[in-house]
């Protein structure tokens, strides 16, 4: 293998790959991106055998076509090093990879690119090309929600639900949970289930940009999203996510509404001085009033007043105030309201007017 390229053109790629390589390794070939020169395009893929990214560069000549794989975060730390507009010479010599540019010369170790676990046919059976601005908003409204290391492992991804009218993203860590909406015009191919993990919906996210589309696939086992000169493949979490649509309250006269700012601001401050491990706060809820309190176990206490629009029964209720706060982060709008049962029930937060994002949080005991 032998090639030539301009810096950009092998930083760019490089960096969009490097997130799913793994600084320590099982398998001493997942800390190598594999290289594959042919017909005037160098693709780059790497992998941690749950996500792999693939991505595909023009360069300038190649003059002898093939494939290896090499040390990955060392190649783009030696791209990131060399000036701008820097010329990069590639050769494979033995087992060795040498990199030339200017007056630099680097020698990398190889490894076979047979030995490299690639990800070719996913069997897709449903696939929708939509705006990459809108599935990134599905992502953005509720991957906050997703549990980390939960040993219910179906919850620690996110769903992703597709239908006639359009796609569905919902994650619960079993204490809150995060539901959004978009309309598209997708296919007539019934009802879809699938759940990503945790690391695939991060990398999905950070690859999103604001312009162009996005072609999204769902196979038995794989999920794939094509983008610009990216190719994101994931495997999917082999479990039944639960019924969500139990956990979403139906608040009807307990419906408080307040600016979203204030609010924040409020839950904020009360904040300051709340339990570091629980992070609990107590609402009060009265007529045209929300009282805030927080104390922790130094006998400490907060207390922040804010103006609300809110005409049911008085009540008392618990929550963690960073979920509270994630919730009001995710809402659009310059006002949001909240809706409780009772006391003993989760609270359910949208924007007004705007089912398409919904936010629920459990109650705990204070």
């Amino acid at each position: 293998m032998k090639f030539t390229a301009a810096r950009e053109s092998l930083l760019k790629p490089l960096q969009a790959v490097i997130g799913v390589v793994e600084r320590r390794q099982t398998m001493p070939v997942l800390a190598n991106v594999l290289l594959a020169a042919q017909e005037g395009q160098l693709t780059i893929t790497a992998t941690d055998l749950e996500v792999e990214l693939v991505a595909t560069t023009e360069v300038d000549t190649i003059d002898v076509p093939g494939d290896i794989t090499v040390p990955g975060r060392k190649l783009l730390d030696i791209c990131r090093a060399l000036p701008e507009q820097a010329v990069i010479n590639t050769a494979l010599e033995g087992d060795r990879l040498v990199i030339k540019s200017g007056r630099s010369r680097f020698v990398l170790s190889t490894l076979p690119a047979a030995e490299f676990p690639v990800i070719d046919d996913i069997a897709a059976d449903y696939e929708v090309e939509l705006e990459q601005s809108a599935f990134g908003r599905l992502l953005e409204k509720t991957h906050f929600s997703m549990a980390q290391q939960d040993v219910r492992y179906y919850l620690n991804g996110l769903l992703i639900e597709t239908g006639s009218t359009g796609i569905r993203a919902v994650a619960t860590d079993g204490h809150r949970l995060a539901l959004c909406d978009i309309v598209i015009d997708a296919p007539e191919t019934g009802h879809h289930q699938v759940i990503i993990p945790r690391k695939g919906v991060l990398e999905l996210q950070r690859l999103l940009g604001d312009k162009g589309t996005v072609k999204i696939s769902f196979g038995s086992n794989h999920a794939r999203a094509e983008l610009d000169n990216i190719r994101f493949t994931s495997k999917l979490i082999d479990g039944r996510f639960p019924d969500y649509d139990k956990v979403i309250p139906q608040p009807e006269g307990n419906v408080l509404a307040a600016s979203r700012e204030a609010l924040r601001q409020g839950l904020q401050r009360a904040a300051i001085l709340s339990n570091e491990k629980y992070r609990g706060v107590r609402l009060e809820l009265r007529r045209q009033s929300l009282k805030i309190q927080a104390n922790n176990p130094d006998q400490e206490e907060a207390e922040d007043e804010v103006e609300v629009d809110y005409g049911g029964e008085d009540m008392e209720i618990g929550f963690n105030v960073n979920y509270l706060l994630d919730a009001l982060g995710a809402v659009d709008g310059d006002y949001v309201e909240l809706g409780v049962v009772d006391p003993n029930s989760s609270c359910l937060i949208h924007q007004p007017d705007d089912q398409s994002c919904k936010f629920v949080v459990m109650p705990m005991r204070l």
